[in-house]
């Protein structure tokens, strides 16, 4: 499974970095933008591939379906979205465009909610005569994209905050639920305990809620920020690049 952190995982060849909807600039290949969202009447959207190595690099592009459920984020294969060209060869300093086509209908009907995707892109490391011995490294990005409903100016999501303290007292189980017709992004989740103070509890992206999905975190909480065995206080996070304060409930039927 995915994960929506970035990621570098190191091995005796190959340093793979994974990144979830939030910018990111290394050496070799580049993607931009890092999201994408089609508006219902849009057939089709771009990416720009970059080559800032100096060694030709080999490119794949993948889409697939994006959902949610109470295991985390899966992905599917899907032909809802194509990517033209799906396998790019850049030299240094080269570009070249991919253009993400609509291959099926937007989301229509009554309680329609946004399509969701993930574009990944794989460098694909090429043999080269002058190549040293030694570590290489091959960029993976993992892309949000978003397929708007018909007939919806703009889609919003519409979160329901619950958690449970875990035994040991130092942890709780936040559950999110997401009952809006577009996904929510969480960013730089903090308490604001009795005393006013705002804790950190993780910063920068959680992740993601789609539209009639729950998610699940376990966190670990600062003695600071419990009374009496719960939170003292509201969640502040950014959802979706809006500051904002979260009531939350305390459920002690979630595990």
């Amino acid at each position: 499974m995915l994960s929506l952190w970035l990621h570098r995982v190191a091995r005796s060849t190959v340093v793979s970095s994974l990144l979830f909807g939030s910018g990111a600039m290394a050496s070799g290949l580049q993607v931009s933008p890092t999201s994408l969202s089609l508006q219902a009447r849009e057939n089709a959207s771009g990416l720009t591939l970059s080559n800032s190595s100096d060694e030709a690099i080999s490119a794949q592009v993948r889409i697939y379906q994006w959902s949610q459920d109470e295991t985390g984020d899966q992905l599917t294969p899907s032909r809802g979205l194509l990517a033209s060209p799906p396998m790019i060869k850049l030299n240094p300093g080269d570009k070249q465009l991919v253009r993400v086509i609509r291959a099926k209908a937007p989301p229509q009907g009554a309680g329609a909610v946004e399509d969701s995707y993930r574009i990944l892109v794989n460098e694909l490391p090429i043999k080269s005569a002058t190549q040293k011995t030694g570590l290489q490294f091959a960029l993976s990005y993992s892309l949000p994209v978003f397929v708007q409903p018909v007939d919806i100016v703009k889609t919003d999501s519409q979160l329901q905050w619950r958690y449970s303290l875990q035994p040991d007292g130092k942890q709780i189980t936040l559950r999110v639920s997401n009952s809006g017709n577009g996904h929510a992004k969480l960013i730089d989740l903090s308490i604001i305990d009795a005393a006013g103070n705002s804790v950190n509890i993780h910063q920068g992206l959680l992740g993601y809620v789609l539209p009639d999905t729950t998610m699940n975190w376990t966190l670990k909480i600062p003695p600071s920020a419990l009374k009496k065995g719960a939170i003292a206080g509201k969640f502040k996070v950014t959802i979706n690049g809006n500051q904002t304060m979260q009531d939350v409930i305390l459920d002690n039927s979630i595990r």
